[in-house]
């Protein structure tokens, strides 16, 4: 079977989240990659009962969003992600907005996230069993392209 990132997230784009020009509004295409981060929490184990167990979750360090194209009222979207790389206490993740069955990206996310004890209150090595999925995905998504998005930086060329 081939390698490919995991679908986390389905809706369908509300009428309230669209804006003046019939396209999604910014903020709402963060909060759509934000329930998909809650998916990969609950496949790493950092559900509500593994953060629980553990007194871990995962906070976002640092997010990159592109649109890419036109998302308007109605249509059906998924998430697409892929794990780029992983340490003991980070993920670098990569969301991918896409129409159900197109390959095509209507915009994609780029973030880092990072394993906190929660009573701490600062970041701390996955739990055993976390870290045991997380090599599992990490395996899973080895050899799979980096997407174009990944790595990109904001700014404009001086004397331009």
């Amino acid at each position: 079977m081939l390698a490919k990132p995991r679908t986390t997230h389905r809706t369908t784009v509300s009428p309230d989240w669209v804006d003046y020009n019939g396209h999604l509004r910014d903020a709402f295409y963060l909060l759509i990659f934000s329930y998909a981060t809650d998916a990969l929490m609950d496949m790493l184990g950092l559900d509500e009962t593994g953060r629980i167990r553990t007194g871990h979750t995962l906070y976002t360090l640092e997010c990159h969003l592109n649109f890419l194209a036109e998302v308007k009222e109605g249509e059906a979207v998924e998430v697409r992600t892929q794990l780029l790389a992983h340490d003991g206490k980070r993920l670098h993740i990569h969301h991918a907005l896409c129409r159900p069955g197109e390959a095509v990206s209507l915009a994609q996310s780029e973030q880092m996230l990072m394993n906190i004890d929660s009573a701490a209150g600062r970041a701390a090595p996955f739990d055993a069993q976390v870290a045991d999925r997380v090599a599992q995905l990490a395996s899973e998504h080895q050899g799979l392209p980096q997407p174009a998005c990944v790595g990109r930086v904001i700014g404009l060329r001086r004397g331009s």
